[in-house]
């Protein structure tokens, strides 16, 4: 199902079909630099267990350029503990977190990012009533934090040692668009 289209690009719900390409993609070297780290690649169970989940808040998708999959995208409300560890007290107001990577590496560096994050936090401004969207790249990401100040984000917090990758704990910056 079609969750938005803008243009070229198209968001879609991610089905059980699209298990071989989440696998094809996270076994690619270079998209776990960015994403989940080289020394920790894919198999099928991991991808299950990890995107297919029953338990959890996320709303996971598949990202279409041209009508071809290029890549995931995921959304959820930011729930309590998260709350707390960003420092977000209001409890009534929407706070939606997503988390993203673009799988097909010919699809780098063309802008297709900066529309995919531009056309989601219009999706969840307009659809889910969002009052603030988050993220939290890590810290070395620079193209990935590039990307996401051009569309508006701005860095609020230091998160030290948050997220492992690659065999160590890496600072992530809070970042936020109200």
């Amino acid at each position: 199902m079609i969750i938005f289209r803008q243009g070229e690009l198209a968001v879609r719900s991610l089905t059980e079909e699209d298990a071989a390409l989440l696998l094809n993609w996270l076994s690619d070297p270079c998209v776990l630099e960015f994403y989940g780290g080289r020394d920790r690649p894919y198999d099928m169970q991991l991808v299950f267990e990890h995107f297919y989940r029953e338990d959890s808040d996320s709303v996971r998708n598949i990202v279409l350029y041209q009508d071809v999959p290029i890549g995931y995208i995921q959304y959820y409300e930011i729930e309590a503990e998260e709350r707390v560890l960003y420092g977000y007290e209001e409890p009534r107001e929407r706070i939606f977190g997503m988390d993203q990577f673009i799988g097909e590496t010919g699809c780098w560096n063309r802008g297709i990012g900066t529309v995919l994050i531009q056309a989601m936090v219009s999706y969840l401004h307009e659809e889910m009533q969002a009052e603030r969207i988050v993220m939290d790249p890590q810290a070395w990401n620079h193209r990935a934090i590039h990307v996401y100040e051009k569309c508006g984000f701005v860095k609020k917090k230091l998160l030290p040692q948050h997220e492992w990758h690659e065999g160590a704990y890496r600072d992530c910056w809070l970042i936020e668009l109200v």
